[in-house]
């Protein structure tokens, strides 16, 4: 039997979907609701194909194909379909893909991790979290103030958890046990200039494989980290041990090297790029020819790229600016962009994904958060906070994060696709449903905010005899999936919790 997708004929079995031949044919549509283990209903809504001959759209995923069907998949129409079908889903999704420290942090760092491993007492594994994403922990431990605290959503109940110190923490005692094996690209990168932005700039460039040379004026590096900051609040010997970590990647650095136009022109000529971290414009540096205004360089805000090709600049050469964690950021976000460029790829900089999120806690569903952490109050060190914490009092405030984030953030496919159809998200706080953390089970955790009722746990438990099992409980626009007759989660599913959980299309069921 024939039939058309996208203009073009095939051939297909009697009694497929559409779906079905569409994917037999290396055509993907996109599907949430879908399981190839199981009997199917439609309920996402975001399979939707067209019929050419009527224009009228319909799921791929429980539709038959037929002969002489004429279907398309993927034009405007049927993207647009999809987008406000995702939209509708997202209007009701109770949860974040990212916890809020962590999209608050500019560097972007993955607190709710770092605070697991922590907690946990894998003090390294938390280093290579941090380190990830910044450069110099111990530095940052001390001196940033500590953006991502003011969005803790522990802190309305009683007190943030203490972000800054754990980081430093996991800084002054991880560190980098062995040179990494990395390969070379056989590109080189100079840096002028070797504050925190230059400094961030070297490492995550040195990470993917680059000679780095850092040009510094100063007879020592660090800029104003070195110079600018009482010892009181930055002893040198934590600056210097940072430092050196980031010389052992392979990084060079040359002191008492001012850089001139001539010299300026000469790296040009040497390196495949460069980065410059100078801090503010000089008179000298206005002969450079590169566009520059009265706050400094010209810029790309998102690749930090210049009009003078292979020429970057960060930090305070942009615009005047003093906090530490943005300069830091700018440092490691440009790395990507001299990646892309040297490796002759478009320059777009660091990609930024989607992100579902819900705004504030309720104070009804702070016990439902503090389900998964310690009580207490915000623990401040006994010592001081120029000591820092203790490795027992490190444990326990970092045993106090709430666990915010989503457990599948890579997988859920409701944030992959509407990271693909660019997706807004709209959710009105004070009208949106109560979130609710089940617990009680000792390998899975069921979010039933984020739960899109596709039916998929509750058809899987019905397959595989569960003794209760998930249900639709309620009707219409209030329908809620949940375990009947009042059972708890760990009655519910006592032979597949692990396969419902691997199953779940968002990360309404979960692993722990």
């Amino acid at each position: 039997m024939k039939l058309k997708l996208n203009h073009t004929e095939i051939e297909f079995e009697e009694g497929k979907t559409i779906y079905e031949v569409a994917k037999a044919n290396g055509i993907d549509i996109p599907v949430m609701c879908f399981n190839d283990d199981l009997e199917h209903f439609t309920s996402c809504m975001i399979c939707l194909v067209k019929d050419a001959k009527t224009g009228k759209l319909m799921p791929s995923c429980t539709m038959k194909a037929e002969k002489g069907m004429d279907i398309i998949t993927n034009d405007e129409e049927v993207q647009e379909s999809r987008k406000m079908a995702l939209e509708l889903l997202l209007s009701e999704h109770v949860g974040d893909c990212e916890a809020p420290c962590r999209t608050a942090c500019p560097a972007y760092m993955d607190i709710p991790l770092m605070n697991r491993l922590l907690a946990a007492g894998k003090v390294q594994e938390a280093w290579k979290v941090v380190t990830k994403d910044i450069a110099l922990p111990s530095v940052l431990g001390r001196i940033c103030p500590a953006p991502c605290e003011g969005v803790c959503r522990r802190k309305p109940i009683d007190g943030a958890v203490s972000i800054c110190l754990l980081k430093r923490y996991a800084g002054d005692v991880g560190s980098a046990q062995e040179k990494p094996d990395i390969k070379q690209s056989g590109k080189k990168v100079a840096i002028i200039g070797s504050g925190i932005a230059g400094l961030a700039a070297a490492k995550h460039s040195a990470e993917k494989g680059h000679a780095v040379t850092i040009f510094e004026k100063e007879e020592q590096p660090g800029g104003k980290l070195r110079y600018d900051t009482a010892e009181e609040l930055l002893p040198k010997t934590v600056l210097d041990k940072e430092i050196n970590q980031i010389k052992n990647l392979g990084v060079t650095v040359k002191t008492g090297s001012l850089v001139d136009e001539k010299t300026f022109k000469k790296i040009q000529k040497d390196f495949n790029a460069i980065v410059i971290a100078s801090g503010g414009i000089t008179d000298e540096q206005k002969n450079w020819e590169i566009p520059f205004n009265d706050k400094g360089f010209i810029a790309d805000q998102n690749t930090y790229a210049t009009e003078v090709l292979g020429v970057f600049v960060v930090g305070t050469a942009i615009k005047p600016g003093r906090l530490a964690i943005k300069m830091l950021a700018q440092g490691k976000e440009v790395a990507f962009s001299l990646d892309q460029y040297l490796k002759s790829k478009p320059v777009v900089g660091e990609t930024k994904r989607f992100n579902s999120r819900f705004g504030k806690l309720r104070e009804i569903e702070f016990d439902e958060y503090l389900k998964e952490s310690l009580p207490g109050n915000r623990i401040e060190p006994k010592s001081g906070k120029k000591e820092g914490f203790t490795l027992q009092e490190m444990k326990v405030e970092a045993a106090r994060c709430l666990h915010c984030d989503c457990r599948k953030p890579d997988t859920c496919k409701l944030r992959l696709y509407s990271d693909e159809f660019d997706v807004k998200q709209k959710v009105d706080n004070d009208r949106r449903h109560v979130t609710k953390k089940n617990v009680q089970h000792d390998y899975v955790i069921f979010e039933t905010g984020k739960c899109i009722k596709c039916g998929i746990c509750v058809r899987m438990t019905a397959k595989y005899q569960e003794d209760f099992g998930f249900t639709f409980i309620g009707r219409g626009f209030d329908v809620e999936i949940g375990i009947p007759f009042n059972k708890m989660l760990h009655e519910g599913l006592k032979k597949v919790a692990l396969e419902v959980a691997d199953a779940c299309p968002t990360g309404a069921i979960a692993r722990k």
